[in-house]
């Protein structure tokens, strides 16, 4: 989307082994929630040991994070303005500047992991601006494995349901988004036909804030978050992109900067939207809702974030727990997105969480933070 200044993401030996590491990280989980509910803020009292965002020296001071693929506690990808791709392996002490090289005009607003070694990244923008690399070294190189030649074309987010399929979405095209997909892992590309793929609303589009317009669950299922136009909408597809049901969300809408910006669902059926309107003068009421059934209806929270939230992520091994954050501040919901309250004031753009409690944030002035107890 041209607004905005122009990530279910990774793919994860024995049953015992695994079902053990379940378990552990349930505690894990369920302790750090416990905490997060019986105190006021992550991070205003450190000396209680209260889970709280950690800020990790990215060294990148004038780069914002968008693109964010958390693989586990330890390994994590990140990607922003100017190019830039960073990965750490060490849990965030050190960061590895991995950036493709020649790169340094582009936005890469999403990034999408499977381990510490193959990750895809997206460069949004108008025409050829819209870019899409692959790494299997680890970020040492990388390839192109699309270019956008369709100036009509803008391409915001990308999801993938497993390390081989995924799909990448652009702003309409001819009255109808635009759906890439790859069955290769993100090495080769063809758009979609549109048929199945309802008409865009006058001046509907998604945001590139976030790497969260477009997400996935299942092997099957997935959904496009949007805004600009007279209504912010969700859109559905239970195909893999080919068909596509479209539902009105009770967010913010009828302006350029008013949608929705972010969409998490921990399964087929339970999801959760944020957004509202991005500039910082404007308020943003009832920017959050949840579904209980796959995106068919959504209901408004009760009590939503207070501003404007680009990114959300659902805690792991938790039903009913999720983290929404934003320029403003990080909020929590446990009870499924019914009601939010601030529980950080750091500003940051997206979030994401893995099996083993690797909570990771980030954001503007090369902000990425890892939620530490």
């Amino acid at each position: 989307m041209r607004r905005l200044g122009s990530t279910r993401r990774t793919a994860r030996g024995t049953r015992a082994g695994r079902t053990g590491r379940a378990v552990v990280a349930g505690l894990v989980c369920g302790a750090a929630l416990a905490a997060l509910t019986a105190v006021p803020a992550l991070a205003h009292e450190p000396e209680h040991r209260a889970p709280h965002w950690e800020l990790k020296d990215s060294g990148t001071p004038d780069v914002r994070f968008r693109g964010l693929a958390a693989v586990s506690r330890k390994v994590a990808w990140v990607s922003g303005t100017g190019g830039t791709v960073l990965r750490t392996t060490d849990g965030g002490a050190s960061w590895r500047n991995v950036s493709p090289d020649g790169a340094g005009d582009l936005q890469f607003r999403d990034i999408e992991a499977f381990d510490a070694r193959r990750a895809v990244v997206l460069a949004i923008g108008e025409g050829e601006a819209s870019r899409v690399y692959r790494t299997d070294d680890g970020g040492l190189t990388w390839t192109e494995s699309f270019r956008n030649t369709d100036a009509r074309a803008f391409y915001d987010c990308m999801t993938f349901f497993d390390s081989r399929h995924g799909l990448a979405m652009s702003d309409p095209v001819d009255g109808r988004f635009r759906i890439l997909s790859t069955s290769d892992g993100g090495r080769s590309w063809t758009v979609l036909p549109d048929a199945g793929m309802p008409p865009a609303l006058t001046g509907e589009a998604g945001f590139a804030a976030s790497g969260q317009c477009l997400v996935s669950a299942g092997s099957r299922d997935v959904w496009l978050a949007t805004g600009g136009g007279a209504r912010a909408r969700v859109l559905h597809s239970a195909d893999r992109g080919l068909t596509w049901t479209a539902t009105d969300m009770p967010l913010p809408a009828g302006d350029p900067a008013r949608g929705v910006f972010a969409l998490a669902f921990r399964d087929r059926t339970h999801g959760l939207a944020v957004g509202g309107d991005y500039r910082p003068d404007q308020t943003s009421p009832q920017a959050a809702a949840h579904s209980s059934d796959g995106g068919r209806t959504w209901r408004p929270a009760a009590a939503p974030p207070p501003a404007y939230r680009s990114g959300v992520a659902w805690l792991p091994h938790s039903r009913t727990a999720a983290l929404a954050v934003g320029p403003t501040g990080t909020d929590l919901t446990t009870d499924g997105g019914r009601t939010w309250r601030t529980v950080d004031p750091g500003s940051y753009d997206t979030v994401d969480c893995t099996a083993d409690l690797g909570c990771w944030a980030a954001g503007e002035r090369g902000r990425v933070a890892r939620l530490e107890s």
